[in-house]
Formats: structure tokens, C-alpha cells, sequence
């Protein structure tokens, strides 16, 4: 629909159609492109927002760096972005979507898989390093900042030497697999407790849960 618009009538108009700047939110997605990665760990964020989308019954549409889709909660809007630049360069189309729609970094949320927590869970920051993974340090090379919030969604580290790129790359074990729809309830919680509530909030209420 986003590309059909494009076409007929040149740059598309914002799909937000909120006035207020602090009543938008972006919430995105980091993955990677394609069935080849779609059930592995390191697309955590796309799988996270397909999840939102049905319990919240938006749809993403095709559009620039990206598919996006939106709903709104408790009279905020909030725009889903899932990149489709691939995870290296997910800057870009953060950058694209937060000047396109005008929304404020304060109002950004960033979801990400990370080997540094155990699997499932679910921790969310305000700020902090990349943690050496490569979306995070696109968008805090982009954007020029480390001060964004971020929603980490732990898939552990149960990998050898050399071998994290295929780990994060792989498909979740059947374990992992039983659990995830539990988690990814709770991450859809956060979500519009992010919206809702502001990032402190949602800090104190489901960090380590």
C-alpha cells in the first residue's frame, strides 16, 4: 500500500496521524530479512512486533527500510518498524523513521536479542554500550548517541569458542521453543507498558522477570 502511494503521488505522508510529538512512539524490531532467518535467535525483535501485531491486529506493509505497521494504546500512537536494511546497517532506517514521523529519542525503543543474558529474559535500559552487537552499534553510530532505550531479550550464550555467529544464526532448541510464547506475551506487556507508563516505569515493574 506504502509503495502504491509512493508511486501515484511521491514521498507518502506520514502514517502517524498524531499531532502531539510526545503522544508518538517507535518501537523497532532488529532482525534480518528472509525465511533463512526468520526463526533464529538474533531475529528476537522481528518475532517480538509479528507477535505484538497480532494481539494488538495491525498489519506491516512494505515501505522505505522497512515494514512498518501501527495501533494505538491508551490514546498514544506507536509506529512498529522491522528494518530491511539486514541487522548491520539498522541505523539507517531508525534514523529514516524517527525524522519521517518526528519522534522524539525519549520516545524510541530499540528490541534486540543478547547473548549476555540467560534465555528469556527481559531487561530494559535507558542508555549503555553496544554490547558488541552490531545493530545496536549501527544505531548508536547513526543516531550519534548511547542514550536510547533499549529492550533486551536475553538468548544466552550456550556456545563455544568461535562459534557465537552460528549460535545467534541457529534456531531456538525445542526448550527454548516451548517457552517463547510465554515470553513473547510479556515482551508485548513491555511494550505497551513503554508507551504507557514511560521507560522507568517499565524499568521497576518487569526488569529480571
Amino acid at each position: 500500500m506504502f509503495k502504491f502511494i509512493n508511486t501515484i503521488f511521491g514521498k507518502p505522508k506520514q502514517i502517524l496521524q498524531e499531532k502531539d510529538r510526545m503522544k508518538k512512539f517507535l518501537v523497532v524490531g532488529l532482525g534480518n530479512i528472509g525465511p533463512d532467518y526468520e526463526e533464529t535467535r538474533h531475529n528476537i525483535g522481528f518475532k517480538v512486533l509479528d507477535h505484538l501485531s497480532e494481539e494488538e491486529q495491525f498489519t506491516f506493509e512494505s515501505a522505505k527500510l522497512g515494514a512498518v505497521g501501527s495501533f494505538k494504546h491508551k490514546g498514544k500512537s506507536v509506529l512498529c518498524l522491522k528494518p530491511s536494511t539486514y541487522m548491520n546497517l539498522s541505523g539507517k532506517a531508525v534514523k529514516y523513521w524517527m525524522e519521517k514521523e518526528n519522534i522524539a529519542l525519549d520516545n524510541v525503543l530499540i528490541i534486540t536479542d543478547d547473548i549476555n543474558l540467560p534465555f528469556g529474559t527481559l531487561r530494559v535500559k535507558t542508555k549503555g554500550s553496544d554490547g558488541g552487537h552490531n545493530g545496536l552499534k549501527d544505531v548508536q553510530n547513526t543516531l550519534q548517541t548511547s542514550q536510547y532505550n533499549r529492550f533486551r531479550f536475553g538468548v544466552g550464550a550456550d556456545f563455544g569458542k568461535g562459534r557465537q555467529v552460528d549460535y545467534v544464526l541457529g534456531t531456538w532448541n525445542d526448550e527454548e521453543q516451548k517457552a517463547l510464547q510465554e515470553r513473547l506475551k510479556k515482551s508485548a506487556d513491555i511494550i505497551r507498558s513503554f508507551v504507557f507508563a514511560g521507560i522507568k516505569n517499565t524499568m521497576n515493574q518487569f526488569n529480571g522477570k
